[in-house]
């Protein structure tokens, strides 16, 4: 559990050799250029990595959230979206040389102060072992690396208690969210 401790407090191993005792996932943090990633140290699990690239095949994001039942929104809209996003986090599992989406988020922001989180989705084989807390918690260590101080989000009923879990407190002074939707 230390590792976690140090991937959030700014510290980060500096070798391969760094074991997590959380269902044999290690994480390495890298440059911007170059992914965080994670290693099974037995190899089943893969490695698991991070990246910040915005360059994602749209097709395989729709696969991911095909995965959670999500309903399909047109690419070009996504395309853009992530274009216009302050943050973008993708969550991957590298077994041999294969590549797979395991996760995704995002944020929007005034470049300021506030940011709003977005599109969070783990792929349901990977839920239950950490990597969603991993992902929220390395996209705010980000924002607040950029000296954003609120964050928010939007969650369903069902994932409330796994985002308060992570310090998310819903609405904090009763004041009730309001939407304009086009008829």
């Amino acid at each position: 559990m230390g590792f976690w401790k140090n991937l959030f407090s700014g510290s980060y191993p500096t070798s391969e050799s760094q074991s997590l005792d959380h269902e044999g996932y290690t994480a390495f943090e890298g440059s911007n250029s170059s992914p965080q990633t994670a290693r099974s140290p037995s190899e089943s699990n893969g490695r698991i990595f991070f990246s910040t690239d915005r360059d994602i095949d749209l097709y395989e994001l729709e696969e991911l959230c095909n995965a959670v039942g999500w309903s399909r929104r047109p690419l070009r809209k996504v395309k853009k979206a992530i274009q216009h996003s302050f943050l973008v986090v993708s969550m991957w599992q590298m077994r041999g040389s294969r590549r797979r989406l395991i996760g995704f988020a995002r944020a929007t922001s005034d470049h300021a102060f506030n940011a709003t989180l977005w599109d969070v989705v783990v792929h349901p084989d990977f839920q239950g072992k950490g990597l969603g807390k991993a992902l929220i918690k390395y996209i705010i260590k980000k924002l607040r690396s950029d000296d954003i101080s609120n964050i928010t989000l939007f969650a369903d009923p069902h994932v409330i208690d796994f985002y308060r879990n992570l310090g998310f407190i819903p609405d904090p002074e009763g004041i009730k969210g309001m939407f304009w939707y086009p008829d």
